[in-house]
């Protein structure tokens, strides 16, 4: 019988406010602490928002942590923003980086006796480079790469480079592809452990740095949350449904695109047709799509089950991305009907005509569309199968046990190293240039 591992102490540090329901980031951080909390103690360090305010207070209710410290999110000058593209610097290193959030990164790390420090995403781990310690001192470092960055940046340049509308995005990418690569190399270097959500993810990573230790720990889903019968018969009705973080480039592309080039085509034969585009911060490109008819711009909405359960058929029309997208897994365990392309199904194993239809192409993606909406057994029949299907491979207990386990192998790589004692710092990351290398790296 297995050893349950030892309670341990783990700060996380999170972009935003880890929540049940909303924000794919905030939803993966919600249930990797949600689990965690059952057998270890948590405090959060992240940044105010979405009703929550700047200050420092005890966990409530349900939430997972013992402590919350919210600070105000940073503000960006366009001379700062100037600064990084100059220097060279990756401009997702620099989004949010903060000096207080980097004092008080310290002051918890001096006075909490962590035993895990934990990053989610690219955009907070700056803050741990700096830290160096004895092993028996330093917490262990831990970052949870949400996508392969610098893979997205790439993906995202020779999509946009085929739009000439698009090449200014497309130059931006390019020039930042190598920068983040550069970056994700010193990052899985500094860690103990670096944690992705997909295979095609790790190997693309561990490339970086062959020497480091590294892990999957998918995207899972909250079954008892994202529930068929939870909705049933509530909620607006809609025809198809897309929904995302509507400011999230590959997102982005993927909305304009399906209206552009496969919407009229559906719309020429139904006229009647009725298209939801479900989420937050919409861009003004997204917003003036209900110019064009049956369109909703839903914005921010507080629980996207109505729209899952609503839809007589979700639709996932990503060109380009990277890691694993956690509104399919949703949409699945809801029970939908769901048309995806090839790189909407990356690093999940779900199979064409038996969980899905999976459709790349404007002609094809529209007749996958078509053949949903014209049969009602057919959808029943894939429904069913999704749902079964994300309950046996992407339940967060399982997910998190193995999560778990590369904590305590990263312990044990790092105490048979033995690295020479020094005196324990006070981690004071450069809030000039948050993705420089630590001391004597390159």
């Amino acid at each position: 019988m297995t050893a349950a591992p030892p309670r341990r102490r783990v700060l996380f540090l999170t972009p935003q406010t880890p929540h049940r329901a909303r924000q794919g980031a905030a939803i993966r951080n919600w249930n990797l602490m949600a689990q965690l909390a059952r057998r270890h103690d948590l405090d959060l360090l992240t940044f105010a928002g979405d009703g929550v305010p700047p200050g420092a207070r005890p966990g409530r209710g349900d939430e997972p942590w013992h402590t919350l410290t919210a600070l105000p999110p940073p503000r960006r000058s366009p001379g700062r923003r100037l600064r990084a593209l100059l220097d060279g610097r990756a401009d997702m290193a620099d989004r949010l980086w903060s000096p207080a959030f980097a004092r008080q990164f310290a002051a918890l790390l001096r006075a909490g006796a962590y035993d895990i420090v934990q990053a989610e995403g690219i955009e907070l781990a700056g803050y741990p480079l700096g830290l160096t310690a004895p092993a028996d001192h330093r917490p262990l470092l831990v970052f949870d790469d949400h996508n392969a960055e610098y893979v997205l940046q790439r993906r995202a340049a020779a999509t946009d480079l085929q739009r000439p509308g698009r090449w200014p995005a497309a130059l931006y990418s390019l020039a930042q592809w190598g920068r983040l690569r550069a970056f994700e190399r010193r990052v899985l270097r500094a860690c103990d452990l670096t944690v992705c959500v997909s295979e095609a993810d790790a190997q693309a990573l561990q490339a970086l740095a062959p020497e480091r230790p590294l892990i999957v720990a998918p995207h899972g889903v909250d079954l008892d949350y994202y529930t068929p019968e939870a909705e049933a018969g509530h909620g607006p009705r809609f025809d198809v449904v897309f929904s995302g973080t509507l400011d999230y480039r590959p997102n982005v592309d993927a909305a304009l695109w399906f209206v552009g080039a496969i919407w009229p085509a559906l719309r020429s034969r139904r006229p009647h047709l009725r298209l939801a585009l479900v989420g937050r911060n919409p861009t003004p490109e997204i917003t003036r799509l209900v110019r064009l008819g049956n369109i909703a711009v839903t914005g921010s909405v507080a629980d996207d089950r109505p729209y899952y359960a609503g839809a007589t058929a979700y639709v996932l029309p990503i060109r380009y991305g990277s890691g694993v997208r956690l509104k399919l897994l949703n949409a699945l365990a809801m029970g939908c009907a769901v048309v995806a392309t090839t790189p909407a199904c990356e690093g999940v194993p779900v199979r064409d005509g038996v969980h899905l239809l999976v459709a790349d192409g404007e002609e094809a993606f529209a007749a996958a569309v078509e053949r949903l909406l014209d049969d009602e057994a057919l959808r029943a029949r894939l429904g069913a199968a999704g749902r079964a299907f994300v309950a046996e491979h992407y339940d967060w207990a399982a997910i998190v046990a193995r999560l778990e386990a590369g904590y305590e192998a990263a312990f044990r790589i790092r105490a048979s190293a033995a690295t020479p004692a020094a005196a324990l710092p006070t981690p004071q990351p450069d809030t000039s240039q948050p993705d420089a290398p630590p001391a004597g790296k390159s």
